[in-house]
């Protein structure tokens, strides 16, 4: 078995998620989320249709702090970095 390599991730946004990327020996291999930026609109999984998009404020640890547009710039609700998809 050779040497263990590791790799750094510097963006706060890049965390694992439960989708495996593969890894040559069979383990399963760290795994990354979509980088979500600041400002852009993102969708919970399982989000119903008439809900709108919240806009995302920032991710640091695999959480993440959204708002609906209504509800001003006071009010955000915490959320897991894995249960957030871009809108397209």
């Amino acid at each position: 078995m050779g040497p263990a390599r590791s790799s750094t991730l510097s963006a706060p946004e890049l965390v694992t998620t439960s989708r495996s990327l593969g890894h040559p020996h069979g383990h399963r291999g760290s795994n990354v989320l979509e980088l979500l930026r600041p400002g852009s609109f993102v969708r919970l999984r399982n989000q119903p249709d008439d809900l709108p998009p919240f806009q995302l404020i920032q991710c640091r640890g695999g959480r993440c702090w959204v708002r609906q547009q209504s509800w001003g710039t006071l009010v955000h609700w915490e959320v897991a970095h894995r249960q957030l998809t871009t809108v397209t």
